[in-house]
């Protein structure tokens, strides 16, 4: 489908210019952020543009100006000079033991040691660096640059292992003390990740350091924003839109569901993920590309470290400094959920100065929920899809008898854990647990679904929304299912839809804690504008 070159999977920007692949201009925000700071922290989700941003600075500093034609900065930039660029990618220290660690640092720094034709005269990485830059500027007379992409990979791998990851961080932590003992030689510093630095811990010794990640100024300069996509990408999204056979507006309206919604602070605009949105443009197909480039094991197990409850992830208000803080100081799992882009800002309360955050869009649900799935139920993602989408078709085709028996079924096929004396048999005696995988279910198929939802006299269990009915759902353990569909009544769960104008289906479920699965159910349907 595609005529134009689309840079899937190529991250340098040299690369893409030569190329000549499709480039969303962000050079102006590079000028600006070069010019205001010297020392500049930024961490953006996986598969955001770091590393595009992090080699768009080395070829600027390297003085690469060819490469820059017809960009914001050929005509911002008037000088052009070359400094010294030292680049360090950190990716190659994820899933690598420590004992590794020196054959990877000597990788990382040889190269520029044989470029000074100079040997090894230290063992520690740190010594190496700053011999370096010290020999780099003796030798060149011009200060250098340093940019430090992924500086978190190896972190991430142990963030559940308290003492590897003290370990972990004495390491690196000796590496990057170049950065603040070398000063004197440094035009200018720039370091990335997924997390946020402490400056307890790896960057105890840079008190310098100007963290952009939250600054209003720099929020679109990761990603690809609505208007950008309106603009720059208007061609390319009239391409899509023919190969799907819709208009272009409503191309863009299933581009903005699955891949826009993150904002970076409260004054951001609308940003899509470029990883996915370049992927979408490229097959001309919508799928899940977030995902499928990797699961963030490591988030999988946080969220299962402090029990996060995923019912409530579209409902989060929390300040700054509950998400925006260093994830080794975590207390629950907020900060990482945030940094790792499956929360995002959706809005902001002026008089507390709180957040409201939100998980952004389709892709990210539908992925995470399939990731968090085995955790509840020690099924299949497979199965579970699968059962899912049969689940969903028989409710919005008004079969409900055939969906709730698929629902018992469901149940029933989750194992018992050996013994009955784990966590996960300890979850499945009480109602969260089974509102719970209702949930998540649901969600992997992308389908909008609400738990535990207002009315004026209490909260509905879960509620579900199809084009032409909504459903209102009412969880009972070891009770009957008459007295879940009467309390749907008596805490008026429906009142928030009677003027919505769909059909409305109350839908009482009792389940067992001695068969683990649903032993009843009940129904009633208004049709619409005839409730109340």
């Amino acid at each position: 489908m595609a005529q134009r070159i689309y840079p899937v999977g190529i991250q340098t920007f040299s690369d893409i210019i030569e190329r000549q692949c499709v480039y969303v201009d962000k050079t102006a925000l590079v000028y600006r952020m070069v010019e205001k700071y010297k020392y500049v922290f930024l961490s953006r989700p996986r598969r955001f543009g770091k590393s595009l941003l992090s080699t768009t600075l080395c070829s600027y500093f390297r003085g690469q100006k060819e490469l820059f034609k017809g960009l914001a900065m050929e005509s911002l930039e008037k000088d052009w000079t070359e400094y010294p660029v030292l680049h360090f990618d950190m990716s190659g220290f994820k899933y690598s033991d420590i004992g590794g660690y020196s054959e990877k640092f000597d990788y990382l720094l040889r190269e520029y040691e044989e470029d000074l034709d100079i040997s090894p005269q230290y063992s520690s990485p740190g010594t190496r660096l700053k011999n370096i830059v010290e020999q780099l500027y003796k030798r060149t007379g011009k200060k250098i640059v340093i940019v430090v992409d992924e500086y978190d990979a190896a972190l991430l791998d142990v963030l559940h292992d308290g003492a590897k990851l003290e370990e972990v961080r004495t390491v690196m932590q000796e590496f990057y003390a170049p950065i603040k003992e070398c000063d004197e030689y440094w035009r200018f510093a720039f370091i990335t990740g997924i997390t946020k630095f402490s400056q307890l811990s790896i960057f105890s010794t840079i008190n310098n350091l100007a963290n952009i990640t939250m600054d209003p100024e720099f929020a679109a300069i990761c990603g690809i924003t609505a208007e950008e996509l309106s603009t720059t990408l208007r061609s390319d999204v009239e391409l899509m839109s023919e190969h799907n056979g819709v208009d272009r507006q409503e191309m863009e309206r299933i581009l903005k569901e699955n891949y826009d919604g993150y904002h970076f602070t409260r004054n951001s605009p609308d940003i899509y993920n470029p990883f996915s949105l370049m992927r979408a443009l490229a097959s001309g197909e919508i799928d899940d590309y977030w995902f499928s480039s990797g699961t963030s094991t490591y988030l999988i197990r946080q969220m299962q470290r402090f029990r996060t409850d995923v019912t409530t992830l579209d409902e989060v208000f929390a300040f700054s400094s509950s998400f925006d803080r260093p994830t080794e100081k975590m207390s629950d799992a907020l900060p990482l959920l945030y940094q790792s882009g499956y929360l995002t800002i959706k809005g902001y309360d002026p008089l507390t100065k709180g957040f409201h955050l939100g998980i952004p869009n389709k892709e990210v649900r539908a992925g995470l929920m399939e990731n968090l799935l085995p955790l509840y139920t020690s099924l299949s993602d497979g199965a579970s899809l699968g059962f899912a989408a049969r689940f969903y078709q028989a409710l919005v085709y008004g079969h409900i008898d055939k969906a709730m028996t698929l629902m018992k079924s469901y149940f029933a096929s989750i194992p018992y854990p050996e013994g009955g004396k784990d966590v996960l048999a300890d979850m499945q005696k009480n109602e969260y647990y089974y509102e719970t995988v209702f949930y998540i279910v649901l969600s992997m198929m992308n389908v909008a679904v609400l738990t535990q939802v207002k009315s004026c006299r209490g909260r509905a269990d879960a509620v579900m929304f199809s084009s032409d009915a909504i459903f209102i759902f009412e969880i009972k353990i070891n009770k009957s299912a008459k007295e879940a569909l009467a309390q749907i009544d008596d805490k008026g769960y429906m009142v928030p839809f009677e003027a919505d104008g769909r059909r409305l289906v109350k839908i009482g479920i009792s389940f067992s804690t001695e068969t683990r699965t649903i032993e009843e159910w009940a129904y009633e349907t208004v049709e619409a504008g005839k409730c109340c």
